[in-house]
């Protein structure tokens, strides 16, 4: 039996452009010593997965990660290239997909504490694969590595997840209006 999908342009078209949003949010990077830039792909990424949902979230931030792997310099600091996927943040790369697919199935629960919830496992998932990864390449134990690129993001990210739930929440309500 053969399944086809059809999807229609319009969300062809949104998707597309939460592919591009994380990848300009992307781009602008704020350097580290732990090689680990500062950027606004946490927002991003959880934007995605709170206006678009789980499905059309997850897909929007894989195409993001596809498109970084063959080279196209999405990455933070104008970069590309499967080597990212197994450098020193590769492990938040791999993160983005279970934050944007928890902030995704999050944004149904009720109540609403629930939905910040999802987005912070979703986040914590995130950094935790991103420290294993740190900690494997740069051979740190964990706790250094925890210390090293997790600490300080951690009030950041949260405060992304957070702010991204309240801007998907209006953007969710202009999507409903064009039936996306």
């Amino acid at each position: 039996m053969r399944i086809i999908m059809k999807i229609s342009t319009k969300i062809m078209v949104t998707i597309s452009l939460f592919t591009a949003v994380t990848c300009v949010l992307s781009i602008l990077n704020i350097p580290t010593p732990s090689g680990v830039p500062i950027t606004l792909q946490t927002f991003a990424i959880a934007l995605s997965g709170y206006a678009l949902g789980w499905k059309k979230g997850t897909v929007s931030t894989i195409i993001y990660i596809l498109l970084g792997t063959i080279g196209v310099p999405v990455f933070a600091g104008m970069t590309g290239g499967p080597s990212w996927l197994v450098g020193f943040s590769g492990g938040f790369i791999w993160g983005f997909i279970f934050l944007t697919l928890l902030c995704g199935i999050g944004i149904n629960q009720k109540p609403i504490w629930l939905r910040f919830a999802f987005g912070i496992i979703g986040l914590a998932i995130c950094h935790l694969l991103g420290v294993i990864q740190f900690a494997i390449v740069s051979s740190n134990p964990i706790p250094a590595a925890f210390l090293a690129v997790s600490v300080p993001f951690i009030a950041k990210d949260i405060i992304s997840v957070i702010g991204a739930y309240l801007i998907a929440d209006r953007i969710r309500k202009i999507l409903s209006v064009d039936n996306i």
